[in-house]
């Protein structure tokens, strides 16, 4: 199995929540997952009805030079960022702690387990501002729509 077909288990619609600390879960979010054409790389694309919170884009695929996933994010404040990617296991990894299009002032890394019947992940991010302290940032949680 190559790298990008790994990332079957994300292919679909999924509506998304997104749990704050102290907060109640703020839901409405989607995110849909699917191959660009040629299948070299899965496009992911997603909207909050938040006005905090952006839309955006991302593609991910295989980085030949690391032999690692790369997701290359693209949202609606304009930022733009590369996160390192796994899906191994029913675990889903995101992770930023390079600089590369924007400035890296802070790290960041993502953690979802995918539940047995594949239809839910449970997430959360994580913030490090000073290169050692991973602190909770925010709970995400995806459910399958198709």
């Amino acid at each position: 199995m190559s790298t990008l077909e790994a990332l079957q288990p994300l292919v679909g619609t999924w509506d998304v929540s997104v749990t704050f600390p102290g907060g109640e879960p703020l839901s409405g979010a989607v995110t849909e997952f699917e191959f660009m054409d040629g299948g070299l790389f899965l496009i992911q694309r997603w909207t909050v009805p938040v006005p905090e919170a952006p839309d955006g884009i991302a593609l991910i695929g295989h980085d030949e030079g690391s032999g690692k996933l790369l997701q290359h994010y693209f949202d609606t404040r304009g930022v733009a960022r590369v996160y390192e990617m796994s899906l191994q296991d029913g675990v889903w990894t995101l992770e930023r702690t390079t600089p590369d299009f924007s400035p890296l002032g802070f790290w960041q890394r993502f953690s979802g387990t995918f539940s047995e019947d594949g239809r839910t992940v449970e997430g959360a991010w994580e913030i490090c501002h000073d290169e050692a302290t991973w602190e909770h940032d925010f709970g995400m949680t995806y459910t399958r729509r198709s």
